[in-house]
């Protein structure tokens, strides 16, 4: 694991591979570990370079403090692809990530040659406020209170369906307890939801990703971005939830693949 020094944090990132620079990003509750099915399978082709954002894992964090947004990940992400020199890179964020990805093309796009966004979060237009976002004080309570699995078990249950935790390998059951602190932070951010016409002008290729079993949330906001980008790419992962690139990687990965080979 290697780290890079920011002018007020440390990201802590694993790379493989060489070629033209793919960059993942994780979402909620995850850390670079979240990308081990792409690694091997990405870096035949490509230098794959897998990070953990400010505040997760193996950072160690109290949930306090001001600086835990979409914009601040953004504005780190694009700073982490300067300060490694890596020239445009394809951009790849899930969930969360998606939507710190996505903030990154929309104020960064020089920084990209491709973008690939798997069911990002946030909402866009005037969509009603997110189930997520609804459950948030009571899954802040739990975590208070100490009851942490019971707290996880309630996120994933919204954004992975009702099995979500249950049916969780242990590997991502520690990395969720190890991330669990995020989720305060989170909870108090003020999100900017996403407004399609910023989104028209957007002209770096880009990649829609969706599970074919993920909550139906997750399909419409995929809907409004690709109507708001309407030259972008969209596959579907079959056999697969939200957490699309592990369920089925060997469809995500081929699809990736096969989505850089022209962007």
């Amino acid at each position: 694991m290697k780290q890079l020094s920011l002018s007020d944090t440390q990201l802590s990132y694993v790379e493989h591979g060489e070629g033209a620079p793919l960059l993942l990003v994780h979402g909620s509750l995850c850390d670079q570990r979240y990308w081990q099915p792409q690694l091997a399978a990405l870096a035949a082709r490509h230098r794959v370079i897998a990070l953990s954002l400010r505040h997760y894992w193996p950072q160690r964090w109290d949930g306090q403090g001001e600086d835990f947004s979409i914009e601040q990940h953004a504005v780190d992400v694009a700073a982490f692809i300067e300060a490694l020199a890596l020239g445009p890179v394809h951009l790849c964020g899930h969930s969360r990530g998606g939507l710190v990805a996505l903030r990154v093309a929309q104020h960064r796009p020089q920084r990209l040659r491709g973008l690939i966004l798997a069911e990002p979060g946030g909402r866009a237009g005037a969509q009603a406020v997110s189930p997520l976002a609804q459950a948030m004080p009571q899954i802040v309570a739990q975590i208070e209170a100490g009851t942490i699995d019971e707290a996880l078990e309630h996120f994933l249950r919204i954004v992975d369906g009702p099995r979500g935790w249950s049916r969780k390998p242990p590997t991502f059951k520690q990395m969720a307890r190890d991330n669990v602190m995020t989720l305060l932070g989170q909870a108090r951010e003020r999100r900017t939801p996403i407004d399609p016409a910023e989104l028209r002008g957007l002209s770096v290729p880009t990649l829609l990703i969706g599970g074919e079993r993920s909550p139906p949330a997750f399909a419409a906001q995929l809907d409004l971005l690709q109507q708001a980008l309407p030259t972008a790419q969209r596959v579907s992962v079959p056999r697969a939830a939200h957490p699309m690139n592990v369920e089925n990687a060997t469809v995500f990965n081929r699809s990736v693949l096969a989505f850089l080979s022209t962007a």
